[in-house]
């Protein structure tokens, strides 16, 4: 059968769809963030960034939920860190069942397809109720440190198998221990991959407010301990347009919480690549 164009003139056409996919894509993301950054920061101030809400959120700031944010995605990541990047230490170094490793990645792979209200309810079942730790940082931390275990665990083990043979090849050579290489050469390696993982996941539990709902409490203070209840950024964005208390606060919130993403992303986009020149001996 004759094709009915070139492979010249084929492979131009996937070019041009290839390239409209990404502008299309792209172009959808600038739609977005500009939306909301053209309606939000109007509202940011120092005032509006520095003071507590009054009236349930009517009128004031959003610092309570600034500081509830913070607590939340740093106990996450504590918690988080170490078990997404040990397992995927022991998957790419330790095991060899077949069997276990198949079991693993499906259960990892599962993880991160249940829904985040399931998270939420999970963690009112568990750590709220069953654990009795009640409404607070701490059970919402733990929340989405289950959530972040599977994005950190898959990127982390991508990143650590993909670290070639040689490396671990010279190190043995030179008398190193199984731990040594891991400790002194794999690890530093893959480090750029793995702190793109937990960046990643821990940007997707900054933006979570179904998942913390049901476990930080929704406090409109600010939390002085782990244990005190709090309301995190897209929390309280969720309460103030759901329940029509100030859209325009709304916004604000919305606009700061894609700041704070954004930041976070570049920051550890420009640490990554000075990493990277950095062992590369640039």
């Amino acid at each position: 059968m004759k094709s009915f164009c070139s492979p010249k003139t084929s492979q131009k056409i996937m070019n041009g769809v290839f390239v409209l996919s990404g502008v299309i894509t792209l172009l959808i993301l600038i739609i977005i963030l500009g939306y909301i950054l053209v309606k939000g920061i109007p509202v940011i101030n120092f005032e509006f960034l520095f003071s507590g809400p009054i009236d349930a959120g009517r009128e004031g700031g959003i610092f309570p939920m600034i500081i509830s944010s913070i607590y939340v995605v740093f106990i996450a990541a504590v918690i988080a860190t170490p078990l997404g990047v040990g397992a995927a230490i022991y998957m790419s170094e330790y095991a060899s069942n077949q069997k276990i490793i198949k079991f693993i990645r499906f259960g990892s792979e599962t993880l991160a397809s249940i829904p985040s209200i399931v998270f939420g309810l999970f963690g009112l079942a568990f750590f709220v109720v069953f654990l009795k730790l009640g409404w607070c940082i701490l059970s919402g931390g733990l929340v989405l440190a289950l959530m972040a275990i599977p994005t950190i665990f898959q990127v982390a083990e991508v990143t650590l198998t993909s670290i070639p043979n040689s490396y671990k090849e010279g190190s043995y050579g030179l008398g190193a221990t199984k731990w040594q290489v891991i400790y002194s050469v794999i690890l530093p390696a893959a480090l750029p991959g793995i702190i793109t993982g937990v960046i990643l996941a821990m940007t997707r539990a900054i933006s979570e407010a179904a998942a913390v709902m049901y476990a930080v409490g929704s406090a409109l203070t600010v939390p002085i301990s782990i244990f005190d209840p709090g309301r995190p950024l897209p929390l309280h964005l969720y309460v103030l347009a759901t329940e029509g208390v100030s859209l325009q606060n709304a916004y604000g919130t919305a606009a700061v919480l894609v700041i704070i993403v954004l930041i976070l992303t570049v920051a550890t986009n420009l640490i990554v690549e000075r990493y990277q020149k950095k062992i590369m001996g640039k």
